[in-house]
């Protein structure tokens, strides 16, 4: 899938290569069933203007720049895409992540995104939950 090698020169171009620690913030509180935000739409919260690099039915991504920095807006066609592609990324570096979309950047730059946007601040494991689930037995 195209997308996955896209990730890589995206992971690429993101990433520090430092440790950052064991964080995953709760936000996301848009109301259960409103639809998820596009490339531009995140963009637009943040003053950006995107330049797509890739734009297909399953994801959809764009660079940008702000004062906060450089980052990457991604979106997908579905949840079970998005994690596929969270899946692929490097437990090292940072996301933002929200209904159907990622952001990758610098943790620099997320921290200052993650208001706006309010998304979930994922530093090591992508998929996890903020809360883990008790165990059963």
């Amino acid at each position: 899938m195209a997308a996955f090698a896209l990730l890589a020169g995206l992971v690429a171009g993101c990433s520090s290569g430092a440790g950052w620690g064991d964080y995953v913030a709760a936000g996301d509180s848009r109301p259960v069933g409103a639809a998820p935000m596009t490339v531009e739409q995140i963009s637009a919260k943040v003053g950006c203007a995107p330049k797509m690099q890739v734009d297909a039915d399953d994801i959809r991504t764009a660079y940008c720049k702000t004062g906060a920095g450089e980052f990457f807006v991604n979106t997908f066609k579905t949840e079970a895409l998005k994690d596929q592609w969270m899946d692929q990324a490097p437990e090292y570096n940072p996301h933002l992540v929200g209904p159907r979309w990622t952001v990758l950047g610098p943790l620099k730059v997320l921290e200052a995104l993650k208001g706006p946007l309010n998304g979930d601040l994922h530093l090591t494991d992508h998929r996890v939950s903020p809360a883990p689930a008790p165990a059963s037995g």
